[in-house]
């Protein structure tokens, strides 16, 4: 229930048109905007709600029971604002988003409309459309153990416990050549046996994209040592840009035994029957032979 200062109740009792809507944005990094509707700057506490984005509300949805509410926002990309780079560099992926009714006269009379994460975010030209979810949307993420056959850890989280600072798990390069957009050869990594960074984080220290993160997708040495991305970075890969890249894991229970030696730690259920085994069926076997076999 949301509870209205009694201030700001009389005054919407008089229907007089000081009102506007504030958004509140905490990116996952820890930094916090705030954008209005208003044709000037609003100050809620500490933040100062920003009037030149341009930004707009759809009429917000709620729905009865668990389904997730939701609404969309859109405004201008600027470089002082919300910019095309932040966004493609993944900053404001779930970022945290509070909407709030605020007497623009006197901003302290406010009310909470909604609260939620940032979903989808669509840019065109100059231009985004952000999607906000509803608190709702946190029951739509996985919970609690899954019975599966490969490991649900993370390679070197609290419960894989694998120290990913070793100089065993982490290599440290430089591209030395740009073959796409997504895919480079790197100086550094020589020593590492190709595959060893298939799946591992890469994290660029300088350049362009400097603090980005990104999962490999291929890491091969057959004498020239290349990597290749799961998704192309926000801004152009350079020569010389320099990187850290960390060991990857298909989580499977060989891959622990053999690569990692870690099977007290594996968090998966290997021995679990599969599809394969539903659906064998028994067949007489070979003549002569009373007994049979099972097949698939």
């Amino acid at each position: 229930m949301r509870t209205i200062p009694p201030a700001l109740q009389a005054r919407l009792d008089t229907g007089v048109t000081t009102l506007c809507r504030c958004w509140l944005i905490t990116r996952n990094d820890g930094v916090v905007q705030g954008f209005t509707d208003h044709d000037e700057d609003v100050a809620l506490g500490d933040v100062t709600c920003r009037a030149g984005a341009g930004l707009t509300a759809s009429e917000a949805t709620q729905k009865l029971g668990l389904a997730v509410d939701g609404s969309e926002f859109s405004g201008a990309l600027a470089d002082d604002t919300l910019n095309e780079d932040d966004l493609a560099a993944g900053r404001y992926d779930a970022a945290q988003v509070e909407l709030w009714l605020v007497d623009w006269t006197e901003p302290a009379l406010r009310v909470l409309l909604a609260k939620g994460t940032m979903g989808e975010v669509k840019r065109e030209g100059a231009a985004f459309t952000a999607e906000v979810r509803g608190l709702s949307q946190r029951m739509n993420e996985e919970s609690g153990r899954l019975y599966t056959a490969n490991c649900s850890a993370d390679l070197g989280d609290a419960r894989c416990k694998i120290v990913l600072d070793q100089p065993t798990y982490r290599g440290e390069g430089t591209v030395s050549a740009v073959s796409a957009s997504s895919a480079f050869e790197a100086d550094g990594l020589s020593a590492f046996a190709g595959g060893w960074f298939s799946g591992g984080k890469l994290t660029f220290t300088s350049g362009a994209n400097a603090g980005a993160s990104v999962e490999v997708k291929a890491h091969v040495n057959d004498g020239a040592v290349s990597l290749t991305l799961w998704q192309q970075m926000a801004q152009p890969i350079a020569e010389g840009d320099a990187f850290v890249v960390t060991a990857g894991c298909d989580k499977r229970f060989a891959t622990c035994h053999d690569r990692f030696n870690n099977v007290v730690n594996f968090r998966g259920f290997p021995h679990m029957p599969g599809n394969d085994f539903v659906i064998r069926y028994p067949v007489q076997g070979e003549p002569g032979n009373n007994g049979g076999s099972l097949q698939s």
